[in-house]
């Protein structure tokens, strides 16, 4: 095939061959004799051997100090840092605001992560959060609001070109905020749906009970959000702690970016230094005690292995021995080469994962936290093993090969700490806002570098002390019981608390009354009688739903098989593909697109308690004393004066809604948990007809928090279908699990 060339080609080719010919023609070829001696020459002149790598000498850091940001203080009492960085055309600003969740009142506990989200989502006075969406949006800028343990937080980060605006809207947002209702109702619904999911992750409930138990529950810095604190929070609560707050003595303004320092010192005093004093925000006082020594244990069945931690009380970060204990840290628990990972893991296999140590925080004590989790039959093992190591920390100083690694390790990504002026200038800004040094990262530094042996031994005896740390394992039946060969165990209970009973006013009853049970006995009578009730094994349907999301309507097939009194599977052909769920007392799982995931320990609750909450279920337990039985007036439902029964179906509550006339149940309500968290159900029943010789409703409609979320029809029943008991048992590999 010819192909044509473009002439350069053809000339830098040309070119090519003659400069290749020339070199040929400059260098002779050497015969293999004299290209071998050549070779011999050139080893003789080559180092004897080539030194080890370790032999390599390895020059010391250079010195640290860096760009320091500019601090100004205005007269209302704000602290202004400014770092100018112009590596690229951006700036970033954060007022820093003291008071934070430590200060919340205990009975409204979560109101800081509220007001942390609406501040910003609930818009200015002149402009919606939604407004501000799409203004920040055309200008790829962003400007958003935090709350944290000690303080809150307003950011923004923009093109250089678009400050003054973009600063305005922060301005704005600083100072007028509107917390508008909708968004605290929306914030209060995200807040109660993380609450719902809160024992989901076997190593976020090791986190949070193991706090507890270092700090005490009740210490701010241990206490959680409950549906009770969140539901306690108004509007009022925002506005008043942002009035109570929000005043610049009590604020720390940092500005990072591409501007001159003095022309934005000026920019800064023109908008803020006409701002009045407010009340100063004080330090809490907040009183640490040591932990309770012992063991402790949160049963979670639907794990495969256990979690473990330690802990006591740690140190504050002004303490002179900070640089030591973080130096004994590293080599302790730091990383892959730390005494823990290699004996305990790599030795002994008994860990997926190890390490920790003492913790230091600014202003409080941190925690002494060792974590580990390991195979559930390894558990009494592995926390032998771990006690052994803090035995050995006690009595066997770090050899110098540790401390050189230990110290070489935290030099050596120090400096990706503190590797941008922004992040130079937010450490500064921590140091101001704890009182610290400006100096305290250079400090830091040459702390660790000073550190020896000996001082590493010294703080080992003083803060590590074997038999004063709070043992909590998260793990399965067996895992406890493997526990309780250690000693006397302490079960902690992790149920989540709902708001209250089925409805406000209304307690469960304890025990039956007469009249009760002659209604119950009534809606038996309109069910099929008690011999038909009883005779139900299991129940197969299936069903067309209407479901109402936050995007629309969207219509859902279904088919249900429910085997009494504790089993249940379903398949949802969703629109995104067939979804199967299967609830039993021994695992709750769900499968999708060739996918199999273990359900949630909170929509296993649930579905339990749905199964209790089913009429069938109930009127078949009339007689059981774990169910009692009372009533509690009449009320209206459409045009019925229906009696109302109060049931407690083994712990678990509800109100029945009963029909004198025929039996019938109208309407059933209880405390459950919707798509947005927890919330109080109602759901409606119509259309009973008999089937099989048992009479059911056929239609349910089903609204949370007085909303209507869902409506469902019954196609098809059956009562007592052959069941295939394979539908229930979980594979035994998961595709990902």
């Amino acid at each position: 095939m010819n192909r044509r060339y473009p002439a350069y080609l053809i000339a830098l080719g040309l070119l090519l061959a003659s400069f290749s010919a020339a070199q040929q023609t400059a260098t002779p070829q050497k015969t293999p004799r004299q290209a071998q001696k050549q070779t011999a020459r050139e080893v003789q002149k080559a180092p004897a051997q080539v030194k080890p790598w370790k032999q390599i000498p390895i020059p010391p850091l250079p010195a640290f100090h860096p760009a320091q940001p500019k601090r100004v203080e205005l007269p209302n009492g704000m602290v202004v840092f400014l770092q100018e960085d112009h590596e690229l055309p951006l700036i970033t600003a954060t007022a820093r605001i003291r008071g934070g969740a430590r200060v919340e009142p205990a009975s409204k506990v979560g109101l800081i992560d509220v007001y942390g989200e609406v501040w910003r989502t609930g818009g200015t006075k002149t402009r919606t959060g939604d407004q501000l969406d799409d203004f920040l949006e055309a200008r790829a800028a962003k400007v958003e609001t935090e709350g944290g343990i000690d303080s809150t937080s307003v950011s923004l980060n923009c093109l250089k070109q678009d400050f003054d605006d973009v600063f305005n809207v922060f301005i704005e947002l600083l100072r007028n905020p509107e917390f508008r209702e909708d968004k605290i109702d929306l914030a209060r619904k995200q807040m109660n749906t993380a609450i719902a999911r809160r024992n989901d992750d076997i190593a976020a409930v090791a986190g949070r009970e193991s706090t507890m138990l270092a700090y005490g529950k009740n210490n701010p810095y241990a206490r959680i959000p409950e549906y009770a604190t969140v539901a306690a929070i108004a509007r009022e609560d925002l506005l008043k702690w942002h009035q109570q707050y929000v005043h610049p003595n009590n604020i720390l303004f940092g500005v990072v970016g591409d501007f001159d320092a003095n022309a934005m010192e000026q920019k800064l005093r023109q908008a803020f230094e006409g701002w009045q004093k407010g009340p100063q925000a004080e330090p809490p006082k907040i009183e640490f005690a040591e932990a309770k020594p012992g063991l402790y244990f949160v049963q979670k069945d639907d794990v495969n292995q256990s979690a473990i931690r330690m802990v006591t009380l740690g140190i504050r970060r002004d303490n002179p021995d900070y640089f030591a204990v973080t130096v004994m840290n590293e080599m302790f628990g730091g990383g892959f080469s730390s005494r823990l990972f290699k004996n305990i893991r790599t030795k002994e296999g008994l860990a997926y994962a190890v390490g920790g140590g003492v913790g230091a925080a600014f202003d409080h004590p941190g925690i002494f936290r060792l974590a580990m989790g390991t195979k559930i039959e390894n558990t009494v093992q592995a926390i032998k093993s771990l006690n052994a190591q803090i035995a050995d920390l006690v009595k066997e100083p770090p050899t110098q090969d540790e401390l050189t690694l230990a110290k070489d390790s935290i030099l050596n990504s120090f400096i990706f700490n503190f590797d941008s002026p922004e992040k130079v200038l937010l450490e500064r800004m921590s140091y101001e806002f704890y009182g610290y040094p400006a100096d305290f990262l250079e400090r830091y530094r040459a702390g660790v570098e000073k550190t020896t042996a000996a001082d590493v031994a010294r703080v080992a005896q003083k803060y590590v002390r074997p038999g004063t740390f709070a043992t909590l394992v998260v793990g399965t039946e067996q895992a406890g019981q493997q526990l309780a060969s250690l000693g006397p165990v302490t079960k902690l209970d992790i149920t989540i608390p709902t708001l209250g009973g089925t409805e406000e006013g209304s307690a469960a009853p304890t025990t039956s009354t007469p009249e009760a049970k002659a209604l119950m006995s009534k809606v038996i009578g309109a069910m099929g009688g008690e011999a038909k009730v009883q005779s139900v094994k299991s129940v197969r349907e299936t069903a067309s739903s209407t479901i109402k999301t936050p995007q629309g309507e969207m219509q859902m097939k279904s088919e249900s098989t429910v085997v009494f009194p504790d089993k249940v599977h379903t398949v949802l052909n969703t629109p995104m593909g067939a979804m199967q769920m299967v609830f039993t007392p021994s695992a709750a799982f769900m499968s999708m697109g060739g996918q199999l995931r273990d359900i949630p320990a909170s929509q296993r609750s649930e579905a339990t308690n749905s199964i209790k909450r089913d009429l069938l279920n109930i009127a078949q337990h009339v007689n059981d004393p774990k169910y009692a039985f009372s009533l509690s007036g009449v009320e209206k439902v459409g045009n019925v004066e229906a009696q109302v029964l109060e049931v407690n179906a083994d712990g678990v509550s509800t109100r029945l809604y009963v029909d004198p006339q025929t039996g019938h149940v109208l309407r059933q309500t209880y405390s459950g948990i919707s798509q947005a968290g927890p919330a109080q159900m109602t759901i409606d029943y119509a259309d009973w007809r008999a089937i099989e010789g048992l009479t059911l409703p056929q239609q349910k409609t089903t609204a949370a928090n007085g909303e209507q979320v869902s409506t469902e029809k019954i196609e098809s029943q059956q009562i007592n279908p052959q069941v295939d008991p394979n539908l229930f048992q979980k594979p035994a590999a998961s595709p990902a699990s």
